[in-house]
């Protein structure tokens, strides 16, 4: 059975347009990991981190964080719309940074932040509010 040039042209505009149902980045209080970004090692725990915009201002809870190599920052949007970015100028040089993460925009929704550094210390921020005072300190231990 032959398609006709106009069904074919509806058919791929059709699944141009379509998501996949499990797209993760898109359901409230489950992980996002930006793609090719590299998957939490099996050894490594999950520290879980929350932002928070609200009276007090805009902040990470906690700001000082001790980890390891493998471990795995959870950020958890509390209120606001916050991101985690370990900027290069900022930080040892030759150090293997993950990217800014993506935007947590709801109540609930969280994103994976792999600690892929060596031991050293680090300095992150949320971009939007960096100004504000909304850093952080990464200790990664051996």
């Amino acid at each position: 059975m032959r398609t006709s040039p106009a069904r074919l042209l509806v058919l791929l505009a059709l699944a141009a347009c379509s998501k996949p149902a499990d797209d993760a980045s898109t359901r409230e209080g489950e992980p996002a990991t930006p793609a090719g970004a590299p998957a939490p090692a099996a050894s490594g725990r999950i520290i879980e981190v929350r932002t928070v915009t609200d009276e007090k201002g805009n902040y990470f809870e906690p700001n000082r964080i001790e980890a390891h190599e493998g471990d795995v920052l959870r950020l958890v949007n509390v209120s606001g719309v916050h991101n985690m970015h370990f900027l290069p100028d900022s930080n040892p040089s030759g150090a293997q940074l993950p990217p800014a993460s993506d935007m947590l925009q709801l109540p609930g929704q969280t994103i994976d932040v792999p600690v892929t550094m060596k031991e050293g210390k680090y300095y992150f921020q949320c971009d939007p509010h960096a100004a504000l005072g909304m850093v952080g300190h990464l200790e990664v231990e051996d």
